[in-house]
This record gives C-alpha cells, sequence and structure tokens, in this order.
C-alpha cells in the first residue's frame, strides 16, 4: 500500500509540473503575441501617416486661367505665372481659356471655373479679373494685367484687399508720367494720337492719367475710340492726318490689333509710342515699360502661398511693378521718321521688332 501512495504522490508531482510549464508556456505566448500586435500597430500608424504625408506632398492643384485677349504682354504674363508655381515644386493642373477679347465669354469662363470648384483663379486683364470676382467669392483670384484695381472695384485699396481677390497691377505710378515727358521733351509741342476702347476700364484710366500728366506741358491730344479689335485700323487711319505721335496705352483691344497701327505709322511716318516693351517688338517706337513675365511670375508667387495656406488672399497686399524704363526700337524709328537722339543710347534698353 505504501508503494502505492508513493507512487500517486509522485503521477500528482509530476501532473502539476507539467500543468505549471504549460501556463507559462501561454503566459510567455500571450506576451510575444501582445508584443508582436503592438508592433504592427505602430507599424500600421506609420504607415498610414507615411501615406498622409504623401498624399500631401502629392495633391494637385487646379488653377483656372481666364485671359481677356491674346497678346505678347498677357501672353508672357502667363508664363512668368505658371514659372512660379512650377519652381515652388508645386503639381498644378492648368485651364487656360480666352476670351478672345468677348466680354460674354468673360463670363462664361469664369462661371464655368466656379462649376468645376478650381482651387484658384488666375486672372489675366481687367475684364477678366472683373468677370472671376463677379462669379465668386469664395475661390481665391490672383489677378495681373490689371491697370487699377481699386478704380475697377475688384479690391478696397491697395494696402488692404479684403475679400478673395490680390494680385500685381501692370501700371507702374511712374510709368505714364515719364511717357509722356519723353513725348514733351523730344516732341515738342506735338498733337499726340490717342486710340483706346472705351469700354475698358483700365484704359479709361489710364487716358486721365495721360491728361493729367500733361497739364502744363506743351502737347495737345486728339482721341479716337473703339468697341473691337476690327475697328482699330480705321481709327488708326483716320486719326493719322491729324497728329504727330500716336501713344497707345496698355489697352487689350487696341494692342490686339498692334500691327495694323504700326503700318499706318510706318506709312505716315509718324512716332508710335506703346504702353509696354511687347508691343515695340511688334513695331512700336518707344515706351517706359515694365516686364510683363516679371509680374506674371509675382503673382504666381502670391498663388502659392494661398494653395499652400501660408497666407489668406485678404493678406497679401496689391503690388505694383517693381521698376521701369525707357525701352526704344531702333527699327521703328528709322521707318516712322524718328530723328535720332544720342541721349538714348546711355539710357534706353534696346528692343527689336520681332521676326513674322
Amino acid at each position: 500500500m505504501e508503494g502505492i501512495e508513493r507512487m500517486r504522490k509522485w503521477m500528482l508531482a509530476l501532473i502539476f509540473i507539467l500543468f505549471t510549464s504549460l501556463v507559462l508556456a501561454a503566459c510567455g505566448g500571450a506576451e510575444d503575441a501582445g508584443s508582436d500586435g503592438a508592433e504592427s500597430a505602430e507599424e500600421t500608424t506609420e504607415s498610414t501617416e507615411d501615406e498622409s504625408a504623401t498624399e500631401e506632398e502629392q495633391k494637385t492643384y487646379r488653377i483656372g486661367a481666364s485671359q481677356f485677349v491674346e497678346h505678347p504682354s498677357l501672353d508672357r504674363a502667363y508664363e512668368g505665372f505658371q514659372a512660379a508655381l512650377a519652381d515652388a515644386g508645386l503639381d498644378v493642373e492648368f485651364d487656360l481659356q480666352s476670351a478672345q477679347g468677348d466680354q460674354n465669354n468673360v463670363k462664361t469662363i469664369a462661371d464655368n471655373f466656379v462649376a468645376d470648384e478650381v482651387d484658384l483663379i488666375f486672372a489675366n486683364a481687367t475684364p477678366s479679373a472683373i468677370g472671376a470676382a463677379q462669379a465668386t467669392t469664395d475661390i481665391p483670384i490672383v489677378f495681373t494685367s490689371v491697370t487699377d484695381a481699386v478704380g475697377a472695384g475688384l479690391v478696397d485699396s491697395m494696402e488692404d484687399p479684403g475679400g478673395n481677390v490680390t494680385g500685381v497691377v501692370d501700371l507702374h505710378p511712374d510709368a505714364i508720367k515719364e511717357t509722356v515727358n519723353f513725348i514733351d521733351k523730344y516732341f515738342n509741342g506735338a498733337t499726340v494720337g490717342l486710340i483706346y476702347n472705351a469700354g475698358e476700364q483700365n484704359s479709361v484710366a489710364q487716358i486721365e492719367a495721360v491728361k493729367e500728366a500733361a497739364e502744363g506741358l506743351s502737347l495737345t491730344f486728339v482721341e479716337r475710340t473703339v468697341a473691337n479689335s476690327a475697328e482699330v485700323q480705321q481709327a488708326a487711319t483716320t486719326i493719322v492726318e491729324d497728329v504727330d505721335v500716336i501713344y497707345i496705352v496698355t489697352d487689350n483691344t487696341v494692342v490686339s490689333a498692334l500691327d495694323s497701327v504700326v503700318g499706318v505709322s510706318n506709312d505716315h511716318q509718324i512716332p508710335l509710342v506703346v504702353g509696354e516693351p511687347d508691343s515695340l517688338a511688334k513695331g512700336g517706337f518707344a515706351t517706359y515699360g515694365i516686364d510683363y513675365y516679371t509680374i506674371g511670375y509675382r503673382s504666381g508667387e502670391m498663388a502659392v502661398e494661398i494653395l499652400t495656406g501660408e497666407k489668406a488672399v485678404s493678406d497679401i497686399p496689391v503690388e505694383y511693378p517693381p521698376e521701369i524704363q525707357l525701352f526704344i526700337n531702333k527699327e521703328a524709328a528709322e521707318l516712322q521718321g524718328v530723328e535720332w537722339n544720342d541721349e538714348w543710347d546711355d539710357i534706353a534698353q534696346f528692343v527689336e521688332t520681332a521676326d513674322e
């Protein structure tokens, strides 16, 4: 009996040892599973964060670009705008739409951009900017090639634009004054012909500025107004007999048909003064102007600040072009019967007529 009892105790002890081993093994497995689970959870979290960061880095912005008409200055401004966004490393899909100088198209383009829920509208020229501003108060609008942003009702003031619109104007405060002084100095006593679209607010503002700058000087003015580019040649033909110089401000309608004004000026040897350097490449004689690529680029930098959330539209003041200087086309000067002044060799930057 004692032998049996001893064997029973030994069996119980063995069972206890086996049971304890199994319990310990199970606990160890649970800890490993818990550790593996925690590591897996951490990996999942990190993976999600990485994916979110990647999505943020790869965000594609959609920009609707509304351009009133196609001509070199506006084209250069758009090129500068695109370059600024590319240099910032943003992935952008551009939808460029030209209104072809038609106000009805301006509204349609703006309404379509709003319906498409683009991230930002780039408005290139005053009519396009006004159309965009009338279409939305929510989508950010950045403009350029606008002469008088306050007068056009686009912003409350240059320093504090308010609302959803800001940008870079294309008229340096001294550009018209310097141009008028240039005409008065080198064509003293001249009758100056002004051709412009009275329906373009920016043009009306410039014509008023021209007359104001000429107060007290020797110049007088003759005007012709046009409603569309088809009327430009007729206006130039009828004005040329009454003037000594023609001065074309940055009027989109007239500039889009500048070739016809150049032809009339060359045929009658009438000096053609223009509002920006790109018009010199089309045959204008002289201007105190700006580089449209530069103001387009600065507008693009503003767009980057808005899209990335660095600044709100209303916190970005409207800016003037950084500088102006005298530009002259020597070939055009000769064709238009201009007597060369040696001073221009020292103070002007020269532009050649572009090949057709």
